[in-house]
């Protein structure tokens, strides 16, 4: 009798033992259930293919970080962008209907893929290939740091059937360089045509880079910052030709100047310019240096004289095998004749 009762007392304890075992298991699973499908929804990405709005941190972040320097071409940009296409709501709930519909027929089929996203201090990049039949554009646009749209400018396209190559450089500040070259079946040399877009608050896209060798009354190199102010000491054009020259004009204060530079050695084969801002560490020296930029240029003035040294590694403003080292003299000033006032 006492052996029955001790298999009985047994199973009782088993069962409820198992029982709260599979009950603890079951508490455990339900609560990893739920883990997973929290994450899941946090995880779950925006339609950007729907008609549905979206969120513009999710439209940004459907473009990934373009590496600087960057380079397409006419023949290959319909093999660029992403798999992931926007739908036109989506599109235009960003970049305004206008700078589509001037691009495209909406009422035809067509694709938007984002290409690539170029962060800077005060603005975003975002960069588009855009095709309906078999016409392909790159557009960009801009945006301000706080996701507004600010401008858009179209970079490329691949049914210029005008017998060039065209080809799209962007370098790290971003300059947007559209080149067009092409074999003279005649001479036999390279024919070339460069202009170069750079984006200026309050004023969109602006010209800073129009080369050619095709028709001799566009060689001149366009200077960027030549109109505004040179009234402190050392603001001015410091030049050798109209091909190789610095160009500083007034800051935003005295130690402060805008700064362009452009030159061109070896016949034209290496070419080099930047724009930004010099500081100035004493009366007689100053520094070009930015932030994220591994560029960094010494200034030394002495006298009319500025001679500035490559420091840091500039390879993105210039040809491989020329540098921002050098030396030009400052322009002199035109005098300003004085009208006489007549005695009354």
């Amino acid at each position: 009798m006492l052996l029955y009762y001790c298999m009985f007392v047994w199973a009782v304890l088993m069962t409820y033992f198992y029982t709260n075992l599979y009950l603890r298991l079951m508490r455990h699973f339900i609560l990893l259930a739920l883990l997973i499908a929290l994450i899941s929804c946090k995880e779950k990405k925006a339609n950007l293919s729907g008609d549905a709005p979206v969120k513009v941190n999710d439209f940004v972040a459907a473009f990934r970080p373009l590496t600087l320097p960057y380079t397409a071409s006419d023949t290959n940009i319909s093999k660029l962008g992403d798999t992931l296409n926007f739908s036109q709501k989506v599109f235009t709930q960003f970049v305004p209907d206008s700078v589509l519909t001037s691009l495209i027929n909406p009422s035809k089929k067509f694709t938007i893929y984002p290409l690539g996203r170029i962060e800077k201090k005060e603005e975003n990049y975002l960069l588009s290939v855009i095709t309906q039949n078999k016409k392909t554009q790159l557009l960009v646009a801009v945006f301000d740091r706080k996701n507004k749209f600010l401008a858009a400018k179209l970079l490329l396209a691949n049914n210029d059937n005008d017998g060039y190559v065209h080809t799209l450089s962007i370098n790290r500040e971003p300059t947007f360089t559209v080149s067009k070259e092409r074999i003279n079946n005649e001479t036999k040399q390279l024919q070339f045509t460069r202009v170069g877009w750079v984006y200026a608050s309050g004023v969109a896209f602006m010209v800073v880079i129009n080369d050619t060798n095709e028709d001799p009354t566009k060689t001149g190199v366009l200077n960027p910052i030549d109109t505004l102010p040179k009234k402190n000491k050392l603001s001015g054009d410091y030049i050798r030709d109209k091909k190789n020259f610095i160009s500083l004009r007034d800051g935003k204060n005295a130690n402060n100047y805008l700064l362009f530079i452009h030159f061109e050695k070896r016949e034209g084969t290496c070419i080099g310019e930047l724009k930004g801002e010099l500081k100035m560490k004493d009366d007689k020296s100053g520094i070009y240096s930015q932030a994220g930029d591994p560029c960094i240029i010494d200034f030394t003035f002495e006298g009319n004289d500025i001679t500035l040294k490559e420091k840091g590694s500039c390879g993105n403003r210039r040809g491989i095998e020329c540098f921002f080292d050098d030396t030009f003299t400052k322009k002199k000033e035109p005098k300003v004749k004085k009208k006489k006032t007549k005695e009354q």
